[in-house]
């Protein structure tokens, strides 16, 4: 379970919800695209926001018991990324994500992380986040990049479909990984599903949007799912029950007698 706090602390597997998230079949792509220059115009532009404050409530199922959580995500446009959990009435843990890496603690074990990403990458199962990806995941934006060549784009019932004509390609610290990736998207171009399947490990992990709403000048999706295929399965879900633009303190600091958690 240490394991999986840690990484909600960390950011990356907070991203779901529960129960009333109706996730998709896939989309069957059938009419090809001539035109693409509005759709990769929009799926390309950057969030434009200052900070943002995004109330959720959190389940993850690992096959081990772990207690709804509520938590606060604050985010400073390409700054930082803050994170408060509570349990019931106690709390949890705290986290921070900057461009330099990611910060967490943990209160049931007396655990911290100090790391790059590599530690998200790991639970992941990829080798190609860093903060901008990880702060466009957050808010249901296009995480991986995205070149026209690379992919074929197809109209459908429900919108478009993206998907890779090769491997994509990732390396992070001489690591390289292969992908196949299939992106979904609703008639007016927000993100509905993300799959990429690993061509040699056959790790697959799934992300999945719905029930977008108007906040300020630009769109946040209230449920949002992951599901991370390994040597075994997980599932986190989001439901995001509030948004907020206001300011806010973002205090963290290691407790005292607290363990470090080794990266590897």
């Amino acid at each position: 379970m240490k394991k999986y706090i840690l990484a909600l602390l960390t950011f990356i597997l907070v991203i779901s919800c529960k129960t009333k998230t109706a996730v998709n079949a896939p989309i069957s792509s059938n009419a090809p695209v001539s035109s693409s220059t509005e759709f990769f115009d929009k799926i390309k532009m950057k969030p434009d926001f200052q900070q943002v404050k995004i109330n959720s409530r959190v389940n993850v199922e690992t096959g081990s018991y772990i207690p709804t959580l509520d938590a606060t995500i604050y985010l400073e446009n390409g700054q930082k990324i803050w994170m408060n959990l509570v349990a019931v009435i106690l709390n949890v843990g705290r986290g921070m994500a900057t461009p330099e890496g990611i910060r967490g603690y943990e209160k049931w074990n007396k655990t911290y992380i100090e790391s790059d990403f590599t530690y998200l990458n790991n639970l992941l199962n990829v080798n190609f986040i860093d903060y901008n990806s990880l702060q466009n995941l957050l808010l249901g934006r296009t995480f991986i990049p995205v070149n026209e060549k690379d992919f074929v784009l197809t109209r459908n019932a429900q919108g478009y479909n993206l998907s890779s004509t090769k491997n994509m390609k990732f390396e992070n610290k001489g690591k390289i990984s292969e992908y196949a990736v299939s992106l979904d998207y609703s008639v007016d171009f927000d993100l509905i599903k993300v799959i990429l399947n690993e061509i040699k490990t056959g790790d697959q992990l799934e992300i999945s949007y719905a029930d977008y709403e108007n906040f300020e000048n630009m769109k946040m999706p209230k449920y949002v799912k992951i599901i991370i295929k390994g040597t075994k399965t997980s599932q986190i879900f989001m439901e995001n029950t509030k948004f907020d633009s206001s300011r806010m303190d973002t205090p963290y600091s290691v407790p005292n007698n607290y363990t470090k958690t080794e990266i590897r």
